[in-house]
């Protein structure tokens, strides 16, 4: 051991404190980060938020520490009797000497291997287009019933069912009862959600269990439960576990809910949020009515200021017929005059034309025995007789020469 030394502490008394601050830094440089296994003993959590604990096996035991900035983001706190592994480092307490190890991180045992097996079931089913989205059904804005597929015992129904009453207590609800946990209960979950779509009673379902470690939630990480969730003819919520958890189900869901209680969410809608609105559109509509009323009642008052009561309207029609007689009478003047003064202007025509009126200027109309008027010697003979028409009176003449 001495030769491990250097060469001054060969000689040099130590103090206590010294000795452990020196085999603190050999065991810290010996031992980088490393996982070990054991079972959970003597656990505590102090006030500080630190854990407390020994890592034991058949032979040997070591105390450990998990302060409070690395604990807090496990999804879990282990019990009394836990089998875990841990990725540590080796320490050394210097106030009282004492060797232990450092926590970084803590898992149970055996997580590792479904570590596995849940990432190439994910990876196999999101390339068969599992998860894909262009599948996925959207939810129904007011589903007239719900089902719920749970166990009948979990806390996870209960958060849902006063859920679902806050938001809609007038939505029915359907439980499709299965375990949620344990041997089997994958084949039961796929049974409930058969027969939830054979009964086709519901508009939507919710896949709900509560929180718990990976094993409690496994069942719905399992393959057949996965296939039969996306196989859904119904919409389908998943809400499985705390909002950190994501289990195989709620990818291939139609719709992933963080909780139980974001299941419930988003599976109804707010019925306080549909009643503001409710009540939004009635104010709109009653601004709506009394704008259209006060339109109408100022178009009905133009309509009655336009109005012509009985009197008013016979002294109306009265002064309308005064004025029709008034502009028929002009009219009517207006035409005789009119046809007054055309007959005179024919008459004067007429007596311009009127051969009576040349014989007074010493003319005379000379027509034959059978009253053919004669207009040229040729119609005329001598000895023929003839009559004069004068101006007064007639005369007969007879024919004794004719030319000049």
């Amino acid at each position: 051991m001495a030769e491990n030394l250097p060469p001054a502490l060969d000689t040099r008394v130590l103090t206590v404190s010294e000795f452990n601050r020196l085999a603190r830094d050999v065991l810290e440089r010996s031992f980088p980060l490393f996982w070990i296994s054991g079972e959970i003993s003597n656990f505590t959590r102090a006030a500080s938020g630190h854990w407390y604990f020994s890592l034991k096996d058949a032979g040997a035991q070591i105390r450990c520490v998990m302060f409070r900035g690395r604990n807090s983001y496990l999804g879990w706190i282990p019990k009394e009797g836990d089998k875990v592994e841990a990725r540590v480092v080796v320490t050394l307490y210097e106030a009282r000497g004492e060797f232990q190890l450092t926590v970084e991180f803590l898992q149970r045992a055996g997580l590792g291997a479904l570590f596995e097996a849940y990432e190439r079931l994910k990876a196999k089913l999101e390339t068969e287009g599992l998860f894909d989205s262009r599948r996925k059904k959207p939810l129904p804005k007011h589903p007239r019933q719900i089902g719920i597929v749970t166990s009948p015992d979990a806390a996870a129904l209960r958060d849902v069912l006063t859920t679902l009453r806050r938001r809609m207590p007038n939505i029915p609800v359907v439980l499709y009862p299965t375990p949620v946990q344990g041997k089997g209960a994958a084949g039961c979950i796929v049974s409930a959600i058969n027969k939830a779509n054979a009964r086709a009673e519901c508009d939507v379902l919710i896949i709900c269990r509560g929180g718990g470690s990976i094993e409690d939630l496994w069942s719905f990480n399992e393959e057949i439960v996965a296939r039969a969730v996306a196989a859904s003819n119904i919409p389908t919520i998943c809400g499985v576990g705390h909002e950190t958890d994501f289990t195989i189900a709620e990818f291939a869901a139609d719709q992933r809910a963080a909780t139980p209680t974001a299941a419930a969410e988003l599976a109804t809608p707010d019925r306080a949020a549909l009643l503001r609105q409710l009540q939004h559109l009635q104010q709109c509509l009653m601004r709506y009515m009394s704008q259209a009323l006060n339109q109408r009642m100022q178009h009905l008052d133009y309509l009655s200021r336009r109005l012509l009561s009985p009197t008013q309207q016979a002294e109306h029609k009265t002064a309308h017929l005064v004025q029709l007689r008034c502009r028929l009478e002009a009219a009517s003047n207006r035409m005789l005059q009119h046809h007054k003064h055309q007959l005179m202007r024919l008459e004067q025509n007429l007596h311009h034309l009127n051969p009576q009126a040349v014989l007074t200027r010493g003319y005379a109309l000379v027509q034959t025995e059978t009253g053919e008027l004669v207009f040229s010697e040729s119609q005329l003979t001598i000895g023929q007789n003839v009559r004069l028409s004068l101006a007064e009176g007639s005369a007969d003449a007879e024919i004794t020469k004719k030319g000049s």
